[in-house]
């Protein structure tokens, strides 16, 4: 395990004595059990029920799971046990963080031996450097073969630097563009899909879209915050290239930055909506908002967006967004040293790779899932169309999306330069600061986060 492994995997709760149990990345690290036996006791380190939800509903070989969610036993008497730690505050990653420091030397009942991750820093773990995850191929398997239809860009963000595949995901997740039909009816004179995917699809089309709102006394969307995915999903070069520290701003960012400020000013967002998953965007979501529209994959619209709506059914609809993107995405991965090997494969497998397994988890979970044939046949299929939305078929838009969507380069550093640029501008967005001390606030954040960071250069 190199040094900006280390440096990654590291907090400040992690001892010295920790880290010199880790030893570097010897041979058991980079290996699985190799006596061929399996264990009894599978460990899957999660950050919520999601996964096991999944689990439970495709893999055959489930029989029972104790009534507080912690342990499932498969029929060959197997226990999987669920190690769930919050993702808030980092919490999650600092204990799977401090388990696979631990894992070469790890009792075998102890071992870690599927973990997830998130897109946000699902390349920290895939990193071949990192010895987390293991090469799907070295479980058995094929990627080309095996995971042939899952959408290209999860392949490659489930990849190392090599192309080396070493993690899997049973979602795939398009955003659209999220929108209330009576504003659009008062507006627009219509709530139809196809006419109002014409007046938002492309930026150009947004901002005269968002003027006409405007006049009327309505914001295009909450916050300058549900736009950064967006231009986020469109970077060119990683933030921090492989082997370096320097943080590269991609001019994409400080697009968002500049458009942000001018559609704040000119009134389509709402001011007192400072960011996501706060009480102010929850409350942009309710009836009594004026916001007209969300940008959301399906997560959002179910596990976001719904709760949050306190008027009727139907009231909101689905329709091309300005620019295509991707929202998320929870991969599986094997960790390195499982002795679990085989139900390790079976899993991965059954939960990410088989077609009519994940069409059941769309179905019952409204997941937009990792199989283009798939997806493609839920299109068409109005026994996919969604109570939430009006009876309309949601996958009617995803589908195009997706196929269209092109990853980013990622870096292990994502998820902090992401969090911390939002942080840093909003500030400046709410006129606590000027311009180039929200850079200057970035720049300080940011290398407080990562020690290892020498330099950050903003585009000309």
């Amino acid at each position: 395990m190199n040094k900006k492994i280390v440096s990654i995997f590291m907090t400040a709760t992690i001892v010295a004595g920790t880290l010199a149990g880790c030893g570097g990345a010897s041979d058991s690290q980079n290996t699985a059990d190799a006596s061929g036996e399996e264990g009894k006791i599978i460990n899957i380190y999660s950050w919520n029920d999601e996964f096991r939800q999944r689990v439970e509903a495709v893999y055959p070989e489930v029989k029972e799971t104790s009534k507080d969610g912690t342990v499932t036993t498969l029929n060959d008497g197997t226990e999987i046990h669920w190690v769930v730690n919050p993702n808030q505050d980092g919490v999650y990653q600092q204990k799977l963080d401090e388990a696979l420091l631990k894992q070469a030397d790890a009792a075998a009942d102890e071992k870690i031996d599927i973990f997830l991750s998130e897109t946000d820093y699902v390349n920290k773990y895939t990193d071949a450097d990192a010895g987390a995850a293991m090469a799907l191929k070295d479980i058995g398997i094929d990627p080309d073969k095996d995971l042939a239809d899952q959408y290209d860009f999860t392949k490659v963000t489930a990849s190392d630097a090599d192309g080396v595949q070493r993690g899997s995901t049973w979602q795939c997740c398009p955003g659209l563009l999220v929108y209330r039909r009576d504003i659009a009816k008062e507006v627009f004179g219509t709530d139809d899909p196809g006419a109002i995917g014409e007046k938002t699809k492309d930026w150009d089309a947004m901002k005269a879209t968002a003027n006409e709102l405007s006049a009327k006394g309505y914001y295009a969307l909450s916050s300058y915050a549900d736009t950064f995915r967006l231009y986020g999903n469109s970077i060119e070069q990683p933030w921090v290239k492989n082997g370096e520290t320097t943080i590269r701003v991609d001019q994409k960012i400080m697009d968002w930055v500049n458009n942000s400020k001018e559609w704040l000013d000119a009134g389509y967002f709402n001011k007192t909506v400072k960011g996501q998953f706060n009480d102010d965007w929850n409350k942009a979501m309710g009836s009594e908002s004026k916001v007209f529209a969300f940008l959301l994959p399906a997560w959002g619209t179910d596990f976001v967006l719904n709760p949050n709506w306190d008027g009727e059914a139907g009231a909101w609809a689905v329709t091309t967004p300005p620019q295509e993107y991707n929202w998320g995405g929870s991969y599986v991965h094997a960790a390195t040293g499982t002795d679990n090997v085989e139900h390790v494969k079976d899993i991965i497998l059954a939960v990410t790779a088989d077609k009519d397994n994940l069409l059941k988890i769309s179905k019952d979970y409204s997941d937009f899932t990792n199989t283009k044939k798939g997806m493609q046949e839920a299109a068409k299929d109005d026994s996919f169309a969604s109570d939430f939305l009006g009876g309309q078929n949601p996958f009617e838009y995803y589908a195009p999306v997706a196929e269209n969507i092109k990853i980013a380069p990622l870096s292990a550093y994502d998820q902090g330069c992401v969090e911390l640029i939002q942080n840093a501008f909003s500030d400046y967005f709410q006129g606590k600061v000027d311009f180039e001390k929200a850079k200057a606030n970035f720049e300080t954040a940011v290398k407080e986060r990562y020690p290892d960071i020498t330099e950050i250069h903003w585009p000309e």
